[in-house]
C-alpha cells in the first residue's frame, strides 16, 4: 500500500512539475476549467460530460508528453541539434493535433445549446 501511495505522490509531483513550470499547462488547466464550468451550466447529458472531460484529458495529458520529452531530448543533447528540433517539432505537432481536434469536438458538442 505504501508503495502506491507514493507512485501517486510522484504522479501528483509531476502534474505540479507542468503547472509550474509549462504556461502552455496553466492557460490548458485554466480553460478547462472554465469549459467545466459552462458545461455544469448548460446541465450537459453524460455522454456530453464524457466527450467533453475526454478531450480535457487528451489535451492535458499530449501537453504533459510534450514537456517530458522536451526535457529529456534537452537532457540528452543540450546544444541545437538538428534530430533533436525535429523531435521537438513532431511533439509540438502532436499537441497542436490533439489541442485542435478537441477544440473541433468541443464546438460541437457545445453548439446544441447556442
Amino acid at each position: 500500500m505504501n508503495k502506491l501511495i507514493k507512485s501517486f505522490a510522484w504522479a501528483v509531483n509531476g502534474i505540479c512539475s507542468a503547472w509550474r513550470e509549462e504556461v502552455n499547462f496553466r492557460i490548458e488547466v485554466i480553460s478547462a476549467i472554465i469549459i467545466l464550468g459552462v458545461a455544469f451550466y448548460l446541465d450537459f447529458l453524460m455522454l456530453e460530460w464524457m466527450i467533453v472531460v475526454g478531450c480535457i484529458g487528451a489535451v492535458l495529458s499530449a501537453e504533459m508528453l510534450n514537456t517530458a520529452i522536451e526535457d529529456l531530448c534537452n537532457k540528452v543533447e543540450p546544444n541545437t541539434d538538428p534530430v533533436i528540433g525535429k523531435i521537438k517539432d513532431m511533439m509540438g505537432g502532436f499537441v497542436l493535433i490533439v489541442c485542435t481536434s478537441s477544440a473541433v469536438i468541443g464546438l460541437l458538442v457545445f453548439s446544441n445549446y447556442f
